[in-house]
């Protein structure tokens, strides 16, 4: 079985994201959306609220499935035997970053990445620019599934 693992805060999950999600299930027989947990840094949703928005996003998909992870990405792969990462890259700037990683998880565990170009229509889309927008009350409904628009919605009012 050729499976993959595409990994990400998703703190919210955007349509650029589900860009590359949805392209890299034609390409894999599983492809597991794995979030970050990163204790150090600060979400606007938990780990367990992104799952279930993320489940929620993907359940036409029946090919993918979402997890958690903490620790090291290759770690995570050998213990669920994903032989891919798939990453999305928006800019210049991102591949830099993402090429470091690539060959560090490369030589130390075999694991292949593999790069897709973002959309053109999502290449400007971030986490950070959605949850931005939405903090101070701008509309983000081409950038986010309705689902995920309206939690934010409530998250940023309090509720």
């Amino acid at each position: 079985m050729r499976r993959a693992v595409c990994p990400g805060s998703f703190d919210p999950i955007t349509y650029g994201h589900l860009d590359i999600i949805e392209r890299a299930s034609h390409h894999f027989d599983e492809v597991i959306v794995a979030v970050l947990e990163n204790r150090t840094k600060s979400s606007l949703f938990t780990v367990e609220e992104r799952i279930s928005m993320i489940s929620e996003v993907t359940k036409k998909f029946p090919n993918i499935r979402v997890d958690s992870w903490s620790g090291l990405l290759v770690d995570y792969c050998k213990s669920k035997s994903v032989q891919s990462i798939v990453k999305g890259l928006r800019a210049v700037s991102d591949f830099e970053y993402e090429l470091q990683m690539a060959q560090v998880n490369l030589q130390g565990s075999g694991v292949e990445t593999m790069f897709m170009a973002t959309s053109p229509t999502h290449s400007f889309l971030s986490s950070s620019l959605v949850k931005e927008l939405a903090h101070y009350g701008g509309d983000v409904s081409s950038m986010v599934p309705p689902t995920i628009n309206e939690a934010l919605k409530r998250r940023v009012a309090g509720k």
